[in-house]
């Protein structure tokens, strides 16, 4: 673990990272990125559709100004994917945005989240190796099927509805729905493991309250470092969840298959329903220009 994975990042350049794409500004919510505009290798001439999909932190926290940002973004559906321990300990319920649907889909039940269940996997958070990681990754695999089949419909039966996911910070449980998504569109390994690195950055705002919560947790309360460890989001910790999802699952479409229930074309149109024509995309920025 290197430390200057654990240092604050310099406010300026955070700034600067955040006012541009992937990044989207939402008053009152961290870590909002466009899944959009991702060149696909397996469908030559094929983008991840803008405007599209999006994922974030959680949104309890965002303000009048930002739910007007939300119903401009053309987004119409938000699912969150945080259990409802996660909900009361932290008291933040899911706001009220007139015009968009907001959906609890959580990946893990009250069950998952014991005292106990939580002590083991801080434990594997602080240690930092990326094998600890896997193990996490591979649990949110196995429960999060359900969860990940409702935002996955959704993009099936709504080609023309912008949705976000979300869970606490945006980073382990949104990190994997976000890998999902764009390994299933031919995105390359690289693209989606600096995606995941993004939250590096798009956390950083929240730093302060983060680290006030984990505070209250035994394992972190006398341990910084260890707290700190938790958020890390190095781009080979994505790249061995995408071998993990190959080698264990056998590819993202059986996976999909197996955990999901969903069939061969359901994914074919959720990829579809995903792309957009390179040119599209290339005209339209001529236009802007």
């Amino acid at each position: 673990m290197l430390m200057q994975d654990l240092e604050p990042l310099d406010p300026s350049y955070v700034q600067q990272i955040l006012s541009r794409p992937p990044f989207v500004y939402v008053s009152g919510v961290i870590n909002v990125r466009d899944l959009g505009g991702h060149p696909s290798s397996t469908h030559p001439g094929k983008l991840t559709k803008p405007g599209f999909v999006y994922r974030s932190a959680e949104v309890a926290g965002i303000t009048d100004e930002g739910k007007e940002q939300v119903r401009r973004l053309g987004i119409r559906k938000i699912f969150d994917l945080r259990s409802d321990t996660e909900i009361s300990k932290y008291n933040a319920p899911l706001p009220v945005i007139e015009g968009v649907d907001l959906l609890h889909i959580p990946v893990f039940q009250t069950e998952d989240y014991s005292p106990e269940m939580m002590a083991k996997r801080y434990q594997l958070y602080a240690s930092g190796k990326t094998e600890a990681f896997m193990e996490l990754y591979s649990q949110i695999l196995d429960h999060g099927g359900p969860a990940f089949g409702s935002i996955l419909r959704f993009i099936r039966d709504h080609a023309n509805e912008a949705c976000m996911f979300h869970c606490t910070a945006g980073k382990d449980r949104t990190g994997v729905m976000a890998a999902i998504l764009l390994k299933l569109a031919g995105v390359d390994n690289a693209v989606i493991a600096n995606d995941y690195s993004l939250t590096r950055i798009g956390r950083e705002p929240a730093r302060a309250k983060i680290m006030e919560r984990l505070s209250k947790e035994p394992l972190f309360a006398s341990n910084n470092e260890a707290a700190l460890i938790m958020f890390t989001c190095r781009e080979e910790t994505m790249l061995a969840f995408l071998e993990l999802l190959d080698t264990k699952y056998g590819g993202v479409v059986e996976y999909i298959k197996n955990y999901v229930h969903l069939s061969e074309s359901d994914i074919d149109i959720i990829r579809s329903n995903m792309f957009v024509s390179s040119d599209i995309v290339a005209e339209e920025d001529d236009t802007r220009r």
